[in-house]
């Protein structure tokens, strides 16, 4: 597209061992304008790509999206603004939004403003005019990098500001988003309940509480640091182990207390809760190249046989070279054959890599808030 007529210059500068300059994309300011000064709040993280044709809004409230600038690998963002019905938390948590093009007027009965403004209003710095197919491309070959959205004026402070900018590799960003203190959710109108589940939060999405509320869980949602003792206190029918961002062995804390959890209540895990359930069973994690994002990836469940299309949102995966006895494989990504199941057998315990209440993507795994109820139902019975 043209460039707007009050457009800025900008450049997002990625980290290069064999460049100290650093690699260079060109494009436009928008958003909310961050000079290099701030580049410690945002305009500095992971930047990754998400090829999710719909959902931006979703994307961009993700929690686990914390300390990473997106790349959108659809090339027209933006043309049904934002609204009060789709965040999935209170507030957007990414570093930095990056596209190709963006609509300066939505068009959408629901839109309730732009993006652009969306973005300056919770300080979110965006990139656009980006030749996002070159930078995906060079995200897919080298990996995910640092990088840093910074005014074209600004060009040259990029290499020493990325020398002093803090990795992310074994920083524990769970405990920087998961909530202060433990909070109910509530049921819908005409539910009725049936189940009480604590969900220990990691960087929750609503939907997931949305889909288990849905059917009847009355959910406390709790910090990611409560202890085992704590959790069980409450005297729980299972619990929910949610999404997050970052390095899952960074929160050791996390995957303690999980341990001493499994075999007491059925548990379920999403995402980051699915790396917690493993290292909590004593498996071990690794950092993918560049990650899984968006949703259009192939899971098969080795019990069925059935393939899934399904919601990704994760960097890391579960080691499957040497898993622990007692952990089975239940589901399997047909891209690149990473983990994307298990379950803890004898245990009641049992978690996927990917998004079952998806938003964005496809509802083919919904069924799974059904497993997790059910087990639920039968270990009632057998009290």
């Amino acid at each position: 597209m043209a460039l707007h007529e009050t457009a800025e210059p900008g450049v997002l500068v990625l980290e290069d061992a064999q460049n100290p300059e650093g690699v260079v994309f060109n494009g436009c300011l928008f958003g909310a304008r961050k000079d290099a000064s701030h580049a410690r709040d945002r305009g500095y993280g992971e930047v990754v790509f998400n090829t999710s044709m719909t959902g931006y809004q979703e994307i961009l409230t993700d929690p686990s999206y914390y300390g990473q600038m997106v790349v959108m690998t659809t090339p027209h963002i933006g043309n049904t603004g934002v609204n009060d019905e789709d965040p999935e938390s209170a507030k957007p948590w990414c570093a930095g939004f990056i596209v190709h093009e963006y609509a300066e007027t939505p068009s959408n009965w629901r839109s309730s403003g732009s993006l652009d403004a969306y973005l300056k209003k919770h300080g979110i710095p965006g990139l656009y005019d980006v030749d996002t197919r070159a930078l995906t491309r060079h995200l897919r070959s080298l990996g995910v990098v640092r990088g840093l959205i910074l005014p074209a004026a600004d060009r040259a402070k990029a290499a020493e500001l990325l020398k002093k900018l803090p990795k992310f590799e074994g920083r524990d960003l769970i405990s920087e988003v998961t909530a202060r203190e433990p909070y109910a959710w509530k049921l819908p109108a005409g539910v009725k309940p049936r189940f009480r589940v604590v969900a220990v939060d990691y960087g929750l999405k609503w939907n997931l509480l949305k889909s288990l509320a849905a059917l009847g869980c009355e959910i406390e949602v709790v910090p990611a640091n409560m202890t085992a003792k704590e959790i069980l206190a409450r005297k729980p029918d299972g619990v929910f182990l949610t999404n997050g961002p970052g390095d899952p062995a960074a929160a050791p804390y996390a995957a303690d207390a999980v341990r001493d959890i499994v075999g007491k209540v059925p548990v379920f895990g999403v995402c980051m809760g699915h790396q917690i359930l493993s290292l909590a069973m004593g498996a071990k994690t690794y950092k993918l190249k560049f990650g899984h994002r968006g949703g259009n990836q192939p899971v098969i469940d080795n019990d069925t046989r059935r393939v899934e299309i399904s919601s990704h949102n994760h960097g890391y995966a579960v080691d499957g070279s040497n898993l622990p006895k007692g952990i089975e494989v239940t589901h399997v990504n047909l891209n690149d054959k990473t983990i994307e199941g298990i379950r803890v057998n004898g245990k009641n315990a049992f978690s996927v890599q990917y998004h079952p209440e998806a938003c964005p993507g496809p509802h083919d795994s919904a069924m799974l808030f059904d497993r997790f109820v059910d087990m639920m139902a039968d270990t009632a019975k057998r009290r």
